[in-house]
């Protein structure tokens, strides 16, 4: 929990604040904007909520944070935000909550399905944490992980304990803490899972990071590419890529020849496009990571 002791000098006046053990993962900021912001290497309240909806979305990022770095100075009632989760983002598409630390607050999702179409899948990890648990439960289940790269793997077998869940990953990202992963998917080419989902490799950021593509609609996009709202365009981590920048920027072409809408990443933010306008989003991407 965050301690008041703790609380970081930027913060407005008021009921909510960041405190130091923020690491600057920038969930709470795109959680609820209208609130939380930037300082230096932190998140801060840079406006306490002035209505409704507002408090019920800092609510919402003080559950989510991973390293309990938001905090309030009254004794507030959380039992609503922390069953809200996960939250519809569009569609089937929900995201989870529960950032977990071991992942710097990567975030995750949900896609629900019904049993007759494979049923539901989690792309990433969240936090185990026992209210996400139990709407997990009470939504049918876990019937398939989709891990996209190693680094947000967090409380992945807890969830397959629970669940039974069959988890699939790329294997140029095996490592000890991954080696019980049911699937494992080979090589640089796409391959599709069901008739609903396709897993397509990108390496780059790490050696296995893999999309995954749902219903040709929605990308689920890892580290490899997210919304910069900085730089107002669709942006690569060129200082996060801890495998291969060359490689990266292949990986972009390869993607870009694929049809979506939507980007959801575990770091950056979402964003959607008509299919055009996203085509043109991807290619202006590619020129750019060509010219680091």
């Amino acid at each position: 929990m965050a301690a008041v002791s703790k609380r970081l000098p930027g913060n407005a006046p008021g009921e909510f604040f960041v405190d130091s053990t923020c690491i600057d993962c920038d969930a709470c900021r795109w959680i609820a904007p209208q609130v939380f912001d930037a300082l230096g290497d932190h998140s801060r309240v840079h406006r306490q909520p002035v209505s409704g909806p507002d408090a019920r979305a800092a609510e919402l990022a003080l559950v989510a944070c991973p390293t309990g770095s938001i905090g309030t100075l009254s004794k507030r009632d959380l039992r609503t935000a922390r069953g809200a989760f996960p939250i519809v983002v569009d569609g089937d598409v929900h995201h989870c909550g529960y950032h977990a630390r071991s992942s710097f607050g990567a975030a995750s999702y949900l896609i629900r399905r019904p049993r007759e179409r494979g049923g539901n899948v989690l792309v990433d990890s969240p936090r185990f944490s026992a209210p996400l648990v139990a709407r997990l439960e009470a939504l049918g289940g876990v019937a398939l992980m989709f891990l996209t790269h190693a680094d947000d793997v967090a409380d992945h077998e807890r969830f397959r304990e629970r669940f039974g869940c069959t988890r699939v990953m790329h294997a140029a990202d095996a490592a000890a803490e991954t080696r019980g992963i049911e699937r494992w998917i080979e090589g640089d080419e796409s391959i599709d899972l069901d008739p609903e989902l396709r897993a397509i490799p990108v390496p780059g950021h790490t050696a296995g990071s893999t999309c995954l593509l749902y219903r040709g609609t929605y990308l689920f996009s890892g580290d490899h590419v997210a919304w910069s709202e900085s730089r107002r365009r669709v942006y690569a981590f060129r200082d996060a890529c801890w495998f291969d920048w060359d490689a990266q920027c292949r990986s972009m072409e390869r993607l870009s020849r694929h049809e979506f809408e939507w980007i959801l990443p575990g770091h950056g933010r979402r964003c959607r496009f008509p299919r055009e306008r996203m085509r043109e989003e991807m290619a202006r991407c590619v020129e750019w990571m060509r010219a680091r």
